[in-house]
């Protein structure tokens, strides 16, 4: 079978556009529909959102874990981690760490060459602790302890209420 060149690329850009769309797809659902990061957002003026594949349970199948926080966790290969002001669609990337046997894909002159991927790559061997770095206007790490404290207080209290008036109610 003869592969057209032309033809094999375009599918690859548009497999590449359709990925890039998926991942920052997720990261604005996260943002707006998990109701983690709808009650951080109401203490805070930032989320950061981590995401990182997991295999599924049928052990063939991949699928994004998101996790909205208010601190930066470890930087580890094969995660993403975008950082989000509170009620709006501004959305930063902090970093795009693909899996470690892939990083020789995303370098310059690859068809799936990424500028944020190269760039991660090269922080995560140098000096991970400027991928780990804060932003300048994140909170203390104390602050954002008691603000995560308070939003499990309050959905223990939540939860606790809910079967209370089940129990009364039916």
């Amino acid at each position: 079978m003869k592969v057209n060149v032309l033809e094999a690329h375009d599918r690859l850009k548009h497999l590449v556009k359709d990925q890039s769309a998926n991942v920052f797809q997720g990261a604005e659902e996260c943002l707006k529909k998990n109701p983690l990061s709808l009650a951080i957002q109401e203490k805070s003026p930032y989320v950061y959102i981590f995401a990182h594949p997991r295999t599924a349970d049928d052990g063939v199948n991949k699928r994004l874990l998101w996790q909205p926080r208010l601190s930066i966790p470890e930087v580890q290969t094969n995660s993403y981690l975008f950082r989000a002001l509170s009620h709006s669609d501004i959305i930063e990337v902090c970093w795009i760490l693909p899996p470690k046997e892939l990083w020789g894909q995303y370098e310059q002159g690859k068809v799936t060459e990424s500028n944020w991927a190269s760039w991660s790559i090269s922080q995560f061997k140098r000096n991970k602790r400027i991928l780990e770095k804060t932003h300048p206007d994140d909170m203390p790490e104390d602050k954002a302890k008691n603000i995560m404290k308070q939003i499990i207080d309050e959905h223990k209290f939540a939860l606790t209420y809910e079967k209370m008036m089940r129990g009364l109610y039916g």
